[in-house]
């Protein structure tokens, strides 16, 4: 995607090499910043701290957070302790998880002199290949909108609502919730976005509506409860929302708030779709309500708010009444009887078990 006119992923090898660049997303939308990790504690506290964000790019950090790690450490009892410190920062995405998995694996039966090399070549892997599963989502849901502008003589716009970020800033490139659109938006097809504010980090407001700016996408930020009156009003054609992980039967964990949004579509008759890369499916779980951990971050996040003043200043302020405390839990999950369909890179299937398992039959576990 481009930034100004420059070409970007959200995480890249610097000129050396072995450093790792990323996009402070905690800057964002007031400040472009790139900053440079070059140790385990580094990508650690850029995945805890949110410096990245986003189930696939949690894991492409994590993947080259193990690289960074080997340099100083390759020994079994080094890459054991960066899948333990890595593992620990978020416990709800899985791609985590299958990243930390897939660099453990293929790097635990070398011998110690080879398992840097390795480690940077499979990060590349792992961050190419997220780009691909991207592009083919945008293409696969890219057909559904171009179905609905058919469908509407090819009149108006296809108004289209998403929930937190699920773009190219959730991903190494293009995104996945947000794929079809930039993918639609590319090809002529007449697209506005409702970009859901995404309380309590903003992502929807900061991230989605920036890059959808950036990228010359009509857009409008709402406040988290206004999607359902605009589908009682006609206001919307679809929802496309994104995952940070999927059940083998369908159900989706996404931001929290994305619950809501799916039941507000199930009760307006629009269609509610899911991103869904493969690597996001947990196929070791069935029942997202009660087998999904949710992540409870802290209250700060919900008590305080970031923004730039008329002077220009970014500013923290308190926002809640003093001396009351915040529950913060960060995603919800969204049964699979609410989802229209799942967009994944082979194509769309519905939100069940059979329609998992006819798209990735290898992957189902007896």
């Amino acid at each position: 995607m481009k930034v100004d006119g420059k070409d970007f992923r959200t995480i890249w090898l610097a000129g050396d090499g072995w450093g790792v660049e990323i996009i402070d997303q905690t800057k964002l939308p007031h400040v472009f910043e790139i900053v440079r990790m070059e140790t385990l504690d580094d990508a650690a506290v850029a995945i805890k701290d949110m410096l990245v964000r986003g189930a696939p790019l949690i894991g492409a950090t994590a993947a080259y957070g193990v690289c960074l790690s080997i340099r100083n450490d390759p020994t079994d009892a080094g890459l054991e302790n960066t899948y333990k410190v890595l593992h620990a920062t978020r416990p709800t995405a899985i791609n985590l998880k299958w990243a930390l998995d897939e660099m453990t694996a293929l790097l635990k039966p070398l011998p110690e002199g080879e398992r840097v090399a390795a480690a940077y070549k499979r990060a590349a892997e792992i961050c190419d290949d997220d780009v691909e599963i991207c592009s083919s989502i945008g293409d696969n849901g890219h057909k559904i909108i171009a179905d609905i502008w058919e469908k509407k003589g090819k009149q108006g716009v296809v108004n289209i609502l998403t929930h937190c970020n699920a773009g190219w800033l959730a991903t190494v490139d293009w995104g996945t919730a947000l794929a079809p659109i930039y993918k639609a938006h590319n090809a002529g097809i007449p697209v506005h976005v409702w970009a859901d504010e995404t309380r309590p980090r903003n992502q929807g407001a900061s991230l989605t509506a920036w890059e959808l700016g950036k990228h010359g996408v009509p857009h409008h930020i709402i406040v988290d409860n206004a999607g359902g009156h605009l589908m009682q009003h006609g206001q919307v054609d679809l929802c496309i929302v994104g995952t940070d992980r999927t059940t083998a039967d369908g159900d989706v964990c996404n931001k929290i708030g994305t619950y809501l949004k799916a039941l507000a579509a199930h009760d307006n008759n629009v269609p509610f779709y899911v991103g869904l890369p493969s690597p996001t499916v947990d196929w070791t779980v069935h029942d997202g309500v009660k087998e999904i951990p949710i992540e409870e971050r802290g209250q700060e996040e919900v008590t305080d708010m970031t923004g730039r003043t008329a002077d220009g200043s970014v500013v923290t302020v308190t926002i809640s009444a003093e001396g009351s405390p915040a529950g913060n839990p960060a995603f919800d999950v969204t049964p699979r009887r609410l989802v229209t369909g799942l967009i994944t890179e082979r194509g769309v299937c519905e939100a069940s078990p059979e329609g998992l398992a006819g798209l990735f039959p290898e992957k189902v576990i007896k």
